[in-house]
């Protein structure tokens, strides 16, 4: 089982390279179900491995000029502030018990898994049926406010369940900051990066135990995807790849939530 899951890494890796978003929401199920690492545990390991993964990723796009370092800093800053409340006062005050109805109890743990695979199947019906439309671009209409208000909604849900909300942020700098696909997917990686590795930093201040060594293993797997993914990205055509990965993701988000309400 192990095995696979370092596949899987791989696979989260290409979908980042590939089409600059949606991987990452893979990284918690594969380290929950493939590596039996526990809910909680399993966000404060994504964050890393997204973090790491997003980094690699960033530094092509960066030497091609694909990244909008202003833009990076306006949406990523207020999803920074929202990641580290989250990770540092929000998360720690859920209760580990929450309800119980009969024979079926909501833990904190469950509570994360709910959340998340409602997530995952919101996100794989946005990639099933996202349509690529032409966006007008001009620098002079860029919605600032939008933008903030989007960064603290992706840190938020980054701080809650450990993804790095590539599927968020891409499709708000397209049509907020007039971006480009290509530096949209370039920014949204720097942007994670930051938003993640923060994350990261609160729950190590916090004295979390981590594995580190199995994380930098996880984590070669994961960045040996995405430097592939960058290079098959410049002969394959993304539009064709999100709906697959969408049916996978819904898949997998509607196996969780029955897993855990049934």
């Amino acid at each position: 089982m192990e095995i696979t899951g370092y596949l899987l890494a791989i696979l989260v890796g290409l979908s980042l390279g590939l089409i600059g978003g949606g991987g990452s929401i893979l990284t918690v199920p594969i380290l929950i179900y493939c590596f039996k690492i526990e809910p909680i545990a399993a966000t404060t390991y994504s964050l890393f491995v997204v973090g790491i993964t997003s980094a690699a990723g960033s530094i092509t796009y960066y030497k091609n000029q694909n990244i909008n370092l202003k833009i990076t800093l306006l949406f990523g800053l207020p999803s920074l502030l929202a990641v580290f409340l989250m990770r540092w006062f929000i998360m720690p005050s859920i209760p580990l018990h929450i309800i119980n109805t009969g024979s079926w109890e909501l833990t904190k743990p469950v509570l994360i898994l709910l959340v998340f695979a409602i997530l995952m199947i919101l996100v794989a019906i946005s990639m099933i049926r996202e349509k690529h439309q032409p966006v007008k671009l001009t620098n002079d209409d860029i919605n600032y406010s939008q933008l903030i208000i989007q960064g603290i909604i992706t840190g938020v849900i980054t701080g809650f369940v450990g993804v790095g909300g590539g599927f968020l942020i891409i499709p708000s700098l397209v049509l907020f900051a007039k971006m480009s696909m290509k530096k949209a997917v370039g920014t949204s990686l720097a942007i994670m990066t930051m938003s993640s590795l923060l994350g990261v930093t609160g729950d190590i201040l916090q004295r979390t135990p981590i594995n580190y060594s199995f994380l930098a293993l996880f984590s070669v797997f994961a960045v040996a995807g995405i430097v592939a993914g960058g290079i098959l990205s410049k002969s394959i055509d993304d539009t064709k790849l999100k709906p697959v990965f969408g049916w996978l993701v819904l898949t997998i988000g509607i196996l969780i939530l029955i897993s855990e309400i049934v």
